[in-house]
């Protein structure tokens, strides 16, 4: 098989035709359609030969059932690469993306689980989302709610991330050591998560019962937090469309995928590794990485950040018969805003 920068323009733009086809149709794709469509300007017996050749060359495969040919990974691939840097979105989905952050609350996992949503509405995908580690975000606010019988415990992470607990008020808790014990954990601002954990059980160890219980208490808040549901795990949305995409999937593949999105930890390591490479936008698809090619499945993930580092990953799954285009502008357009309005929280 020859290298994919060595296909001519010729070759390249039958391929092209042939993926954009085949994800509109999705029925294998044949000479005359191209040459009827695609604006190539050759005759079908043309397209017939070259057709062939990005066959013989791993570009596209031959269905038994089929006189047509459909696109193989490696084909999916150099449409990909094929494809403009910046990609434009529909007009629908630049106002559905602009409503969206537009009404978006400062609580940024539930800005995620929104997202994710919006992208799975936008591409007919599922989206899948990857927000900030608890362990290493800085505490902004750390605070006792006095709630007459009952305590709140309250922490807001610097990307907006936010933590609440309802304790029961110890007896013996009167307004001075309440005071006194706000005064403690307003020190505390500025730690991360992790480091107000340690600093939590050290003055826990030097104090009487009732503070004693209720430091350890707020410890074990930020404990949850970095560890329990709200740490570190996957925002899922949409999962249905895959089934309306059941058509494009064999029974078993769609199978592995859905189990699989079940299993928080393993696709958490899925997203973590097709998006560790360079480059705003990462398209993985099919064979290309393990995972995605036990389900048939492409995904499009892109980084949202904080400044310079990357703090979580936003993107799609769905069939390798993917409107890629759309899919890859949709990913990057919310990431950018996801960027926007983290960088925001932090001001």
């Amino acid at each position: 098989m020859v290298e994919r920068s060595e296909l001519g323009p010729r070759k390249s733009a039958v391929l092209h035709a042939i993926v954009v086809e085949y994800v509109r149709s999705g029925e294998p794709v044949g000479s005359e359609t191209i040459a009827e469509q695609a604006g190539i300007g050759v005759s079908s017996a043309t397209i017939r030969n070259e057709m062939a050749a990005l066959e013989e060359q791993g570009y596209l495969s031959h269905p038994h059932t089929s006189s047509g040919r459909i696109p193989t990974d490696i084909g999916y691939r150099h449409y990909v690469d094929s494809l403009p840097a910046g990609g434009r979105l529909r007009d629908s989905q630049r106002r559905a993306i602009a409503d969206h952050f537009a009404e978006a609350i400062l609580d940024l996992e539930e800005v995620l689980k929104g997202s994710v949503q919006l992208l799975s509405r936008l591409t007919q995908y599922a989206g899948l989302a990857v927000p900030p580690s608890a362990a290493d975000e800085a505490i902004i606010r750390l605070e006792l709610i006095d709630m007459g019988s009952t305590l709140m415990v309250l922490a807001v992470g610097q990307h907006g991330r936010i933590d609440k607990r309802i304790l029961d008020r110890p007896d013996a808790l009167d307004e001075g050591a309440l005071n006194d014990m706000e005064r403690r954990l307003a020190a505390l601002r500025g730690l991360t998560y992790a480091e107000a954990q340690v600093r939590l059980l050290q003055l826990a160890a030097e104090e009487a019962r009732d503070q004693h219980e209720l430091l350890l208490d707020v410890a074990e808040t930020l404990r949850t937090a970095e560890r329990g549901e709200s740490g570190a795990h996957v925002v899922v949305g949409g999962v249905s469309n895959l089934a309306d995409e059941a058509q494009a999937w064999r029974r078993v593949t769609l199978r592995r995928l859905f189990e699989t999105l079940e299993k928080e930890q393993e696709i958490m390591h899925v997203l973590q590794d097709v998006s560790s490479g360079p480059g705003e936008l990462a398209v993985t698809i099919g064979t290309e990485h393990p995972s995605t090619g036990e389900w048939d499945a492409s995904l499009v993930t892109a980084a949202f950040k904080a400044g310079d580092a990357t703090i979580g990953t936003i993107g799609v799954v769905g069939p390798t018969r993917m409107d890629y285009l759309s899919a890859m502008a949709s990913v990057r357009a919310v990431a950018r805003r996801l960027t926007e309005l983290v960088t925001e929280l932090e001001k």
